[in-house]
């Protein structure tokens, strides 16, 4: 059996997206990265994937008429390149059913909070104004909501007296780069399974 080809979808400097590529290359992901998708042609994450070897699907989708017209565009290459499973990793455009409903189960999201808490922008700004004490990571089935789909897995991150957006944003993104591949690698092995609301781990 291959390796699971995945694709990401990604909007700017690609932290996550570098964190897949290194984790294939240093033999702890067993998954082959076949394509990036980005809406910003001038995105760091371009470069990254340049580097990388990566090839890229680039955008703009003031260019189309609408989100379901550059999807579609997007859905004929993911089936071209026989791609099994999307990752969202800091893409930041609502998802339509085109894609959701192609790849039901086979679409994930990783999220700067604990959901169901702060969905949406800005989550990391939402937690700070909140006042909450703790907030976090998660990765997530996408559903067609708003970061709304089965929670596959969650870290917490402690909010420290005193921190601003940005050094909360930095152990945020930490923590993100070492739990997507994780849960990438349990994916690519068949070790999760969704029932209904609940994602379980074997």
């Amino acid at each position: 059996m291959g390796k699971l080809r995945i694709a990401v979808f990604a909007s700017g400097n690609g932290s996550n997206f570098q964190a897949l590529v290194d984790a294939v290359r240093h033999e702890k992901l067993d998954v082959s990265i076949e394509l990036l998708v980005c809406d910003k042609p001038a995105a760091r994450v371009v470069e990254r994937a340049a580097e990388a070897g990566v090839d890229t699907f680039l955008f703009k989708p003031k260019d189309y008429p609408s989100r379901e017209a550059y999807e579609t565009e997007i859905l004929a290459e993911l089936v071209r390149r026989d791609v099994q499973l999307v990752v969202l990793a800091g893409y930041m455009r609502i998802i339509t059913p085109v894609l959701v409903e192609a790849y039901e189960g086979r679409m994930i999201n990783i999220h700067p909070s604990l959901l169901p808490a702060f969905p949406g922008v800005n989550a990391i700004r939402q937690a700070l104004d909140h006042g909450v004490k703790v907030t976090g990571v998660s990765v997530h089935f996408v559903d067609g909501g708003l970061d709304s789909g089965p929670i596959i897995a969650q870290r917490a991150v402690e909010i420290a007296d005193g921190d601003t957006e940005s050094s909360l944003a930095e152990r945020i993104h930490a923590v993100e780069q070492a739990l997507l591949p994780h849960v990438v690698q349990l994916i690519a092995h068949g070790r999760v399974a969704v029932e209904g609301r609940h994602v379980r781990v074997g």
